[in-house]
């Protein structure tokens, strides 16, 4: 399992913690869109399409377009040649975010929201499996179904704590998401750049701890 490790589960974390910061600041940036939470935007699609409200429906779609290319480029980046993926991806997203900011700073807000929501779908593939599917990191709804199956394996004489990393993923997002409200009424779209140097703290962290391939 991906969360098997100690480490693992820390970066997870810790990049889940991250995924919350910049939701929460999109959230109220966009007054209810996401830029991680695709299965918002969705129902928010079909809200708009249903009402008739057009332009809603193209910037949810919008989004959501965004979204899948930027995890489209996650897993060119995993499935490409190469060691140590890994932190190159958390590197590109780093780099993602502070173009983020620096958008935002030169008042491109649009920009800003683009590279927010490119950067969070490319981060879902930090622990992408070679030829499959990875861990979602910007989004819990799978970790909380995985929670409640797991207390209930549990309840039935199976493994008694199972169910704690992936609540642990719910509660880092949960925080990440305060964090990044708190941040947004203090300096607007400028808290991005914690997020883009907490990024390339990462990626340097998973680099240096990543343990190179003998030829």
């Amino acid at each position: 399992m991906i969360l098997a490790s100690g480490r693992n589960l820390a970066l997870a974390c810790a990049l889940s913690a991250l995924a919350g910061y910049v939701d929460g600041i999109g959230v109220l940036h966009l007054r209810g869109l996401f830029v991680s939470f695709m299965s918002g935007n969705s129902t928010r699609l079909g809200v708009s399409l249903a009402q008739g409200q057009w332009s809603n429906a193209a910037e949810a779609l919008g989004l959501i377009a965004l979204f899948v290319t930027g995890a489209a480029c996650g897993s060119l980046i995993v499935l490409g040649r190469g060691a140590n993926r890994q932190p190159w991806v958390l590197l590109v997203e780093a780099s993602l975010l502070a173009v983020a900011a620096l958008c935002y700073t030169v008042g491109l807000s649009n920009g800003s929201v683009a590279a927010m929501v490119l950067a969070m779908g490319l981060e879902n593939a930090v622990f992408q499996i070679e030829g499959g599917a990875g861990l979602g990191l910007t989004y819990v709804t799978g970790a909380l179904v995985k929670v409640g199956q797991l207390l209930a394996a549990a309840l039935t004489g199976g493994p008694g704590w199972a169910w704690l990393p992936n609540l642990l993923l719910w509660a880092a997002l949960v925080t990440g998401a305060v964090c990044g409200a708190s941040a947004y009424h203090w300096i607007n779209l400028a808290a991005i750049w914690f997020a883009a140097g907490a990024a390339l703290a990462l990626s340097a962290l998973v680099a240096a701890t990543t343990q190179s391939p003998r030829s």
